[in-house]
């Protein structure tokens, strides 16, 4: 054990066996690389958790053998000396020779699992290797694992467990005699392994291109393109055809309610203002006309239709090796690869977005996933209009804001992984193979997301806009925009006119875009102020669903962070774009 009592648990093998990528699967990113003492000898460490306790993971350097001919040999076989359990990782396509080392370690009598890595290329290669004769052969467990997908890791976990919870550390090690090795090495491959030639099937070499970062990543765009090009098919037709039929049918009754209200606070919360003597479904901000459109009409369209897509995704088999693509990325940012499930949720809405952070293990993922999600990633009515004002001006305002929105997202990930308290467990993710998913479990699914979104979600949406309409009714928003006002001019040049249009971005984002056409502003100047609406804060949905999701205090942090963030990107963004 190391001096804090914590279990030393070495991860060894001979190199290129995938060690690197097994020691970030248990650890996460949170590693220290460092020099072993009195060498030049690199080596990592890093934390990870067993049965609730903390032990410490050591990436010994990779060797052939523990016969030490270089430094690096000697270092080896010092760490041995200094494990309390090993982690053995073979490479399970050419088990000959790496189960060489794997018999020396053998010999040291230190409890041990060993790990057949690339299992998937024994497949692929026909190779076939029978693991309970290679367990009652070697005498130690045997775990298959796909590093790079994460397949197998979950079960390595489990194994050091038990490893774990029945060891006692030998007083003395004494060496174990063998026979010869390479003859035992024969006799074990020749009892458990057969090999026949075979060649990838077309859906293992689809699975293939779908994990590896050089033909995976330009593949995932095209699915996410794709995606969303049907979520927007089905949201717009959804809208098209029948929520705005349907609250056309509603108007009339809602103009009854209206007269029989006539004007007061009761008018105002219920129906709201009257835009030229007629309801505004998007401007009245009435319970009954702006709440239940914006919910029903705006947004449960487009949940429908993520959720839809979401599932089918789920079903193929796609979204995992999504996660597991990603899965270094959001690494960086104190996440894991399913992250990438609230980013791909929120370009479309922000609100399944927001629920889809409570599929992340810890308060520090879930916080930050939130956070960045609120600060740097726009739906699609916020992109659409976006693209509409700027898109006459030219591309490459947009490709600003897209840039500005980038980069806010990659510096505050960084920042918050550092800043944030917690843990930010590894990735566990089993691959299943492609398949034609079912129409029945899909709507099912579906179904049940929805009825989800319904139930938990549209409660705090309505609540939210009860709350805008008693401010209003106050007049606490008329001050908030005069308070507002010196922040807008002199810190992101802009109008003073503009800071309504960020009140109302609390609302409805996409509105508020639109509310910065009649303000003559320069494209530079728009691309200041639609990025400042992204970042500030989110819409009400949103903020209400976050309610659910953070708890107050946690809402109270990433609410001030985003604040924070908008001063300062918008600040910067003047000076850069405006310099003034």
């Amino acid at each position: 054990m190391n001096a804090s009592g914590m279990k030393k648990i070495l991860l060894m093998g001979n190199p290129n066996v995938g060690k690197s990528v097994i020691f970030s699967r248990l650890t996460g990113a949170n590693v220290i690389a460092s020099n072993y003492p009195g060498t030049t000898v690199d080596f990592t460490k890093g934390i990870m958790r067993i049965s609730g306790h903390k032990a410490e993971l050591i990436d010994v350097p990779g060797v052939y053998s523990l016969e030490p001919t270089n430094a690096a040999e000697e270092v080896a076989v010092r760490m041995v000396d200094e494990g309390d359990v090993i982690i053995n990782v073979v490479d399970a396509t050419n088990l000959e020779r790496n189960l060489y080392q794997t018999l020396e370690l053998i010999e040291r009598d230190i409890p041990m699992i060993v790990v057949l890595n690339m299992w998937d290329e024994t497949k692929h290669s026909g190779i076939t290797i029978n693991l309970e004769k290679l367990e009652k052969l070697l005498e130690v467990p045997v775990v298959p694992t796909v590093a790079l997908t994460g397949e197998g890791i979950k079960t390595l976990q489990s194994g050091l467990k038990e490893i774990c919870s029945s060891f006692t550390k030998p007083e003395i090690r004494t060496e174990k005699p063998i026979k010869d090795k390479w003859s035992h090495i024969g006799e074990i491959i020749h009892e458990v392994q057969r090999v026949e030639h075979r060649h990838h099937t077309t859906l293992e070499l689809i699975s293939d291109f779908t994990v590896k970062p050089a033909t995976g990543l330009p593949i995932a765009l095209g699915v996410m393109l794709l995606t969303f090009t049907f979520i927007r098919f089905i949201g717009e037709g959804f809208i098209n055809y029948i929520s705005d039929p349907l609250f056309d049918l509603y108007m009339p009754y809602a103009l009854v309610i209206s007269n029989m209200l006539d004007q007061g606070i009761l008018h105002d919360i219920l129906i709201g203002r009257l835009i030229d003597g007629q309801i505004d479904y998007i401007q009245s901000m009435g319970l009954l006309t702006t709440g239940l459109y914006v919910t029903f009409g705006m947004v449960l369209p487009y949940i429908i239709a993520f959720y839809l897509g979401l599932s089918f995704i789920e079903d193929t088999g796609y979204l995992p090796r999504l996660s597991v693509l990603v899965d270094n990325i959001f690494h960086r940012f104190g996440l894991h690869g399913y992250a990438i499930v609230s980013v791909f949720l929120g370009m479309g809405c922000n609100v399944p977005g927001a629920l889809s952070i409570r599929i992340l293990e810890t308060r520090k993922m879930r916080f930050i996933a939130a956070t960045l999600l609120s600060i740097a990633v726009p739906c699609m009515a916020q992109t659409a209009m976006i693209f509409g004002i700027l898109g006459s001006y030219g591309t490459k305002y947009i490709l600003m804001v897209v840039t500005a929105l980038a980069v806010t997202y990659i510096i505050m990930g960084l920042l918050l992984k550092r800043i944030i308290k917690g843990e930010s467990p590894e990735l566990f993710c089993e691959i299943p193979p492609y398949h034609r998913p079912s129409t029945r479990a899909v709507m099912k699914k579906t179904w049940m997301r929805v009825r989800s979104f319904l139930t938990e979600a549209i409660p705090f949406v309505f609540l939210g806009v009860i709350i805008v309409n008693i401010l209003y009714i106050a007049g606490i928003i008329d001050v908030l925009g005069s308070i507002l006002s010196p922040v807008v001019s002199g810190i992101w040049g802009l109008p003073q006119a503009a800071a309504g249009a960020l009140l109302v971005g609390f609302l409805r984002k996409d509105v508020a875009v639109g509310m910065l056409v009649p303000l003559d502003m320069s494209p530079l100047q728009l691309v200041i102020a639609v990025t400042i609406l992204t970042i500030y804060f989110p819409c009400v949905a949103t903020f209400a669903v976050l309610i659910r999701e953070l708890g107050i205090k946690d809402l109270i942090k990433s609410t001030l962070l985003m604040v924070f963030t908008a001063l300062v990107i918008g600040g910067a963004m003047r000076i850069i774009l405006l310099g003034v």
